[in-house]
């Protein structure tokens, strides 16, 4: 293999892929990247077995092949060189050659033929989506996928399809997150997969707003084509709770808010919070809330804010972060608050709206 480039072009790709080389690997060939040179053309791809990413550059190939090398050190070496140097790499032995100017590396590398790869995905459907709506989806639900839990198919994203509309649902077993969207003139098939954590915080990244990226689902992976970026993620095996029945339906008590004002009064009172549960209390009555917290040091603070709201008086605890969490996902001015009694979960979104709702869990306090 041999090829030059501007350190530049050589730099877009491997900035794109380097999220998923993990620094601590158990197999060594999974903290190299796989350096494919062909027609003009070098394909940099980095996987951690759950997720693949494959980025494409056009440069100057003299010879081609292919290799693994250290992907950190090869972005390290290509950060430190000058802007707009010219840069050559060439394969010899079992060393990977970098020069540059008056620079020269020789990096180790491991066969290709050992490099983990995810090549047919068997694709059930594909959905031709814009950046800017498959952004959304995930931005306003991902904050709500649990980390780590024993129930493993909580631990990302749920993407459903069916009739025109695509839908994102997140959910750590206290607090839910929805979002959908229709596609114009859309037929999508009925179809469920669960993105794994990782896959969903990536995707996030990548996404520029700009655009439209073609969503391919498969029976054990999802697959996303970007400009000069291809996405390859494993898809968690198992049942999404019914996530529909636990969305309250019953409105009859409904706080309306400032959004700005709200999100402020619970920021300032969640300062002498428990800093291990965060609970809050909020008192509801004709117009106003309350918001109440306290710690273990004896310390307290109260806030009253005006909201419009005429229904039952009611006390109720939660965590705070996750009130924050979903009204910061909220887009409008104004922010919506529904609740039934005291034992109940809470609805919130932005009044008028349904295509994004967050529902919290109460706690007892």
């Amino acid at each position: 293999m041999k090829l030059s480039a501007s350190r530049d072009v050589l730099l877009k790709p491997l900035q794109a892929v380097i999220g998923v080389v993990e620094r601590r690997q158990t197999m060594p060939i999974l903290s190299n990247v796989l350096l494919v040179a062909k027609e003009g053309e070098l394909a940099v791809t980095a996987t951690d077995l759950e997720v693949e990413l494959v980025a494409q550059a056009n440069v100057d190939v003299q010879a081609g092949g292919e290799i693994t090398v250290s992907g950190r050190k090869l972005l390290d070496i290509c950060r430190a060189l000058p802007e707009s140097s010219e840069v050559a790499v060439s394969v010899s032995g079992e060393k990977l050659h970098v020069r540059s100017g008056r620079s020269k590396f020789a990096l180790a590398t491991l066969p290709a033929a050992e490099f983990p790869s995810i090549e047919d995905i068997k694709a059930s459907q594909s959905i031709a989506v814009s950046q800017e709506v498959l952004g959304r989806l995930i931005e306003k639900t991902h904050f709500s996928m649990a980390q780590q839990d024993v129930r493993y198919y909580l631990n990302g994203m749920l993407l459903e399809t069916g009739g025109s509309h695509i839908r994102s649902v997140a959910t750590d077993g206290h607090r839910l997150a929805l979002c959908e969207a229709e596609l114009d003139g859309a037929e999508l098939e009925e179809q469920q997969v669960i993105v794994p954590r990782k896959g969903v915080l990536e995707l996030q990244r990548l996404l520029s707003g700009e655009g439209s990226v073609d969503v391919v689902l498969g029976a054990n992976h999802v697959r996303i084509q970007l400009e000069g970026i291809r996405f390859t993620s494993k898809l968690i095996d198992g049942r999404f709770p019914e996530y529909d029945r636990v969305i309250p339906r019953d409105s009859s008590n409904e706080l309306r808010a400032d959004r700005d004002v709200f999100r402020g009064g619970l920021q300032r009172t969640a300062i002498l919070s428990n800093e291990k549960y965060r609970g809050i209390r909020l008192i509801i009555r004709d117009d106003a809330v309350v918001l109440q917290a306290h710690n273990p040091e004896q310390e307290e603070a109260e806030e009253e804010l005006e909201v419009s709201y005429s229904g039952d008086d009611i006390e109720i605890g939660f965590n705070v972060n996750y009130l924050l969490d979903a009204i910061g996902a909220v887009d409008g001015d104004e922010v919506a608050l529904s609740v039934v009694d005291s034992n109940s979960s809470c609805l919130i979104r932005e009044p008028g709206k349904d295509d994004c709702k967050f529902v919290v869990m109460p706690m007892r306090l």
